[in-house]
This record gives C-alpha cells, structure tokens and sequence, in this order.
C-alpha cells in the first residue's frame, strides 16, 4: 500500500517580551528561546545585550518603528510571521516590554491564528514596570496610591480621549509613547482639573547603563522633555508617587515651574 505523504510541518510563532532592556529581567523561557530560535524579528527598541544572546547562524529581521517611520507596517509584519511559520520555520517575535502591552501582540496573534499558525505568548516585564523598579518609584503606595492606570499617549485623536479620572488624588498615570505630545498631554491634564504642580517624573532608556530619571511639575513636563532632549524609550509617571526617589538613583530634578 502506497504511503500517503506526510502534510507539510507548521512552525509555531513565539511571541516574547524583551522588557525594559536589562537582560537579566528577561525570563528564563525567553532566554532559552533566543538561544535556540533561528529566525528572530525583532522590534528597534529591544537592546543590543539582548540580541547578542541569539545563537551563532540564526536570522534576525528587524521591524523597528518609530514615529511616522516604519520600518515594515504592521500589516507585513504579520505576513512576515505566517509566511514563514507555513514555511516549517519556527519564529520568535521579540517584542520591548510585554506582547500585550502596547505591543501589538495582539493583531499579531490574530493574523497567526486566522491563518492556522500555532501562537504562543511568552511575558515579559513592561517597560513600566521596569522603568518605576529601575527609578525606585512605587506605582502603587499604601498612602498615596491605590489605583495606576497605563494609557498611549501617541493615539489617534489624542484632545478626544477620555481621560477624566485617570489621574489625581491616590491615582498614579503611566503614559507610554507621549514624548512627542507632552505639551498636549500636560494642557489636557490640567484643564481635566489635575494640579499644575502635581509631580512628574520622565524615564528614559529604563535598566539601562544611560537611565534618566527627570522630575518636574505637570505644568513644566514640556520643558522637562524638550530642554533634556529626551529620546525614546522613554516613560512618563504622573502622580504623588513620582515624587519618590533615592539619591542613589541617577536622577535630574528640574525645579518647580517659574
């Protein structure tokens, strides 16, 4: 009897989270996954430590996108990743931070699954997480915070989002992606009732050699941002929380507001 031959092999598209840039925050899974994956697509902001953990021979396609220039749009992106899993290739799509937060893991997923191709997620530790551990700022605090709440600030129709209740008193706001509209971020802010002087604090390049910690008040975050050059990554917390800090953190701190 003739043998029937065997349907083609399916890879499995591993979606993994990088964290914040410290390769020690990386989970052990996600380590192991880098070390043996032969094709990695990866985004821009995942460190160069991390990539370096990739084995010898493996095929590292970088996606990166920033703002108002992608690399590859998200569309292809997904392409890319079912292409290559029908294609018997196994796929680790390194992500900054976790898949689901911010990451767009979740369109990815999708496109994975509508086309039959096995998906499965690796966490990691977001970005602020990982900037608030690194900057020693206590997201939630027994005195002064009971509720955080994580919001992009670079969405379509930024003025229309609702924001009412996200920020104030026992109330901690992460902003992700909001260094190009902080000037619109603070004015939305305040006229929503916040307190100019309620504390800020800005993270940048998080568990990193070259971390920043900038803090200032609402009112001031525009200058904090443009006057300290801040680039991307960068987080910014906005709350009495922010206003925590140790003197072994490096740390900047711009004075109040004239």
């Amino acid at each position: 009897m003739a043998s029937t031959p065997s349907e083609p092999r399916v890879g499995t598209v591993h979606l993994v989270g990088a964290g914040p840039g410290d390769p020690d925050l990386l989970t052990l899974r996600a380590a192991r996954l880098l070390m043996s994956a032969g094709l990695i697509v990866h985004d821009g902001l995942v460190s160069p430590e991390i990539l370096a953990m990739t084995r010898g021979g493996a095929r590292l396609v970088s996606v990166a996108k920033a703002r108002s220039n992608h690399t590859m749009k998200q569309e292809d992106i997904n392409a890319l990743l079912v292409r290559e899993a029908l294609a018997g290739q196994d796929v680790v799509r390194l992500k900054g931070g976790d898949p689901f937060i911010f990451g767009r893991g979740g369109e990815e997923a999708e496109a994975c699954r509508a086309a039959g191709v096995p998906v499965q997620v690796v966490p990691g530790i977001t970005s602020a997480l990982g900037a608030s551990a690194a900057a020693q700022i206590p997201l939630t605090h027994r005195t002064s915070a009971s509720i955080v709440s994580f919001v992009a600030g670079q969405c379509k129709g930024l003025s229309d989002q609702n924001w009412a209740g996200l920020a104030g008193k026992d109330r901690t706001l992460v902003i992700f992606m909001g260094l190009a509209t902080a000037a619109q971020i603070a004015e939305k802010l305040m006229a929503d009732g916040l307190a100019p002087e309620t504390p800020v604090a800005v993270i940048e390049n998080a568990t990193r050699s070259a971390m920043r910690v900038l803090r200032g008040p609402l009112a001031g975050l525009p200058d904090l941002v443009q006057g300290h050059r801040v680039r991307s990554p960068a987080l910014i917390v906005i709350g009495d929380v922010a206003a925590e800090q140790d003197t072994t953190v490096r740390a900047i701190a711009l004075e109040a507001a004239q």
